[in-house]
């Protein structure tokens, strides 16, 4: 049978992309700001956006043939984005375990919300924050925590060297300076 006859569904997922990479441990550890960013952009979703959409669904769908109608068509396929983003933010939210890393405030060893300041054997100075997965962005000098880089940073102190694996094999980093947000006065 031709596709042009298959009816589609509202849960056709085929194109959903995966989950982000789980961590080893099956934590999804994130910043209070990070699970914030989260949180909103998944109520704008559910409140917001996505009724918006079903209402210019159904308004396009009482117009004429939908088999014709852009706004009716554009509007299903806006539709199962929202919906698709927000399966995707509820169940990462649902598995968030929100971190704070002001509690090592003053502290020279490097844990989850770090920034480090290192340098590798040819000198080249690196400054990096050690975030969520959901919330680590790599233009602005952050890494996920389950990044390689962090996993070889994690748990050293200021002054040690530690070994990174790297296709081309291993590479020596030492660590220059770690700092962590100030906790909040409230």
């Amino acid at each position: 049978m031709s596709k042009a006859f298959t009816r589609e569904t509202d849960h056709d997922d085929e194109d959903e992309p995966p989950l982000v990479p789980a961590a080893p441990s099956g934590k999804n550890y994130i910043t209070r700001p990070g699970y914030d960013r989260l949180r909103t952009e998944w109520l704008a979703l559910m409140d917001d956006e996505r009724p918006k959409v079903v209402e210019a669904v159904h308004w396009a769908a009482r117009n004429c043939d939908r088999s014709e109608n852009g706004d009716y068509i554009y509007g299903k396929k806006r539709l199962r984005e929202i919906d698709r983003r927000i399966r995707f933010l509820s169940r990462r939210l649902e598995i968030a375990e929100v971190v704070d890393p002001s509690v090592h405030h003053g502290g020279d060893q490097i844990f989850f919300g770090a920034t480090v300041d290192y340098e590798d054997e040819a000198g080249q100075g690196t400054t990096v924050t050690i975030l969520g997965v959901d919330e680590a962005e790599s233009a602005q000098g952050q890494i996920s925590w389950i990044s390689p880089v962090a996993r070889a940073l994690l748990k050293a102190r200021v002054g040690d060297v530690v070994q990174l694996i790297v296709p081309g094999g291993a590479q020596q980093l030492e660590v220059l300076s770690v700092s962590y947000p100030a906790p909040e006065q409230g």
